[in-house]
């Protein structure tokens, strides 16, 4: 296998009346794949099918065409970590990601979730089909209520914030997806949904507005990055 060295990049200035030469970029780049691959953003593969895009070996579209897939997103976040890693120590914070990992895990494999990948107190799930991903969601929110009300709970528990995106994303990376569906999602999860909430993105929405048995409220204020959905169980 044949690997590129590092090499220094001669980069052809814009053309003007005061800058008519080109310009180096002094500094190493790391281009060999293998070890790339060994920091663990990408698999080997990708970062060579990348290099190949950069060099106009391959196209944008033979690379989607070899790593695309429609796939629904969960992401799970959970609230309260930094606030009781400070007020009740690490060890305590931590317990808490525990506590939920222990409902969650088995629900999204009750779902069939096709991958699961947790990192601090988020999780990540596939599914091929939306549908199961939004149930999944709901039934997590279920089983942590049951938990907390439990003996088995601490004294200050977790809930789950979720978000549930769908579409087409690259099959690359940690997660085995990558791409705008999976940003939406993510920042639903992480960053906008509150405990016991699950919003959902428009493509997602989509898929799954005649669902007789949820309400879908529209969430498209002017400060919002983008619009996405409210998701709640009927009664």
């Amino acid at each position: 296998m044949s690997h590129s060295p590092q090499r220094e990049i001669v980069a052809k200035a814009q053309p003007g009346p005061e800058n008519n030469t080109a310009m180096t970029y002094p500094h190493p780049l790391l281009e060999d794949e293998e070890t790339l691959a060994t920091f663990q953003g990408w698999t080997e593969e990708v970062y060579r099918d990348f290099f190949k895009v950069q060099r106009g070996e391959i196209s944008h579209e033979e690379f989607g065409r070899k790593y695309y897939r429609d796939r629904a997103i969960l992401s799970v976040d959970m609230t309260g970590l930094t606030t009781s890693a400070m007020q009740r120590g690490e060890l305590q914070s931590l317990l808490r990601i525990l506590d939920a990992q222990k409902v969650a895990i088995p629900v999204l494999q009750d779902f069939g979730a096709e991958l699961i990948r947790c990192f601090a107190d988020d999780m990540v799930a596939l599914f091929v089909e939306p549908n199961a991903a939004l149930d999944a969601a709901f039934e997590i929110h279920r089983r942590v209520r049951l938990f907390n009300e439990s003996p088995l709970a601490s004294e200050f528990p977790t809930l789950c914030c979720v978000g549930v995106g769908f579409g087409k994303v690259l099959a690359i990376g940690p997660n085995l997806a990558q791409g705008d569906e999976m940003n939406r999602a993510s920042k639903l999860g992480e960053d906008i949904a509150r405990g016991n909430e699950t919003l959902i993105t428009e493509r997602a929405h989509a898929t799954m507005a005649d669902r007789a048995d949820v309400s879908f409220e529209l969430q498209d204020e002017d400060d919002l990055l983008f619009p996405f959905y409210r998701a709640i169980p009927r009664d």
